[in-house]
């Protein structure tokens, strides 16, 4: 039987675009600069297959070259400003540098993408320790105070019904009950405040707020800290307040005819 053209494309293109995408996942804030062997080693393609995938990303501005490697080129930058998640960063922004002022502490912004928080903003505070988040990362929404503040806007009936039977684990702390999560889910839509105290790393506390617009949380900023330092009872008042501001000035950019963006219906 003979393949037409058309559907042999069609049939070959989710394959060669898995495979793109695999190459540029290889990039990670260790490596930002790597080479075709190590881009091989890496993806798990043969170096044959990244070195055409490289001419195609290069030509495409996804990729480019640096002294005897690659590395991610700016013309991804244009896609992800264009996200409708960096409209409302940008307009948090400001008040995050301020909360980082302010505290001196750790700050975060993140979005939630299935049952994980993906970082959009850190600013690290001075001296701070060494944590697992950075901006572009995932981690289990179930283990941090960001995580917990957006899944708590959640349909949490549905959120119990569609959970694993075990959610994942960072540290002893973790919960990993989904009943005994949605608990406390549950306490936190009614306080409008998360904490979680080592459940992501160990000797890392956060509090944290969900940013809400028309009843569903477009994000979730939050604080941290090292335990054994604390963080002021006022921190949680700032973040409501910063939470409470980001949120009104979404409403006036939908309001001027913004309202695309929004990741859900007002």
């Amino acid at each position: 039987m003979t393949i037409e053209p058309e559907v042999r494309q069609a049939t070959e293109a989710p394959s060669i675009l898995s495979k793109a995408f695999d190459l540029l996942y290889s990039f990670n804030t260790r490596d930002r600069v790597m080479t075709l062997s190590e881009l091989s080693r890496a993806s798990g393609l043969a170096k044959s297959t990244v070195h055409r995938l490289l001419a195609r990303l290069i030509e495409l501005g996804a990729v480019e070259p640096h002294r005897s490697g690659y590395k991610l080129g700016v013309g991804l930058l244009q896609l992800t400003a264009s996200m409708p998640s960096a409209a409302i960063r940008e307009i948090a922004v400001p008040y995050l540098a301020a909360l980082h002022r302010w505290s001196r502490h750790s700050v975060h912004f993140g979005v939630l993408r299935d049952l994980d928080v993906v970082y959009l903003e850190k600013l690290v505070g001075q001296g701070a320790p060494v944590t697992i988040t950075s901006v572009g990362s995932r981690v289990p929404a179930n283990c941090t105070a960001i995580g917990k503040a957006l899944l708590a806007w959640n349909s949490l009936d549905s959120f119990e019904e569609d959970a694993p039977e075990r959610l994942p684990r960072l540290t002893p702390r973790s919960i990993t009950d989904p009943r005994v999560l949605v608990e406390q889910l549950r306490q936190i839509r009614r306080d409008g405040v998360a904490v979680e105290v080592g459940e992501a790393q160990a000797g890392i506390a956060c509090v944290g707020v969900p940013i809400v617009i028309n009843g569903y949380a477009a994000a979730a900023m939050s604080i941290a800290y090292p335990i054994d330092q604390g963080v002021s009872e006022k921190a949680e008042h700032a973040l409501v307040d910063a939470a409470g501001r980001i949120a009104r000035e979404a409403k006036g950019a939908m309001a001027r005819g913004q309202s695309g963006w929004f990741p859900a219906e007002p």
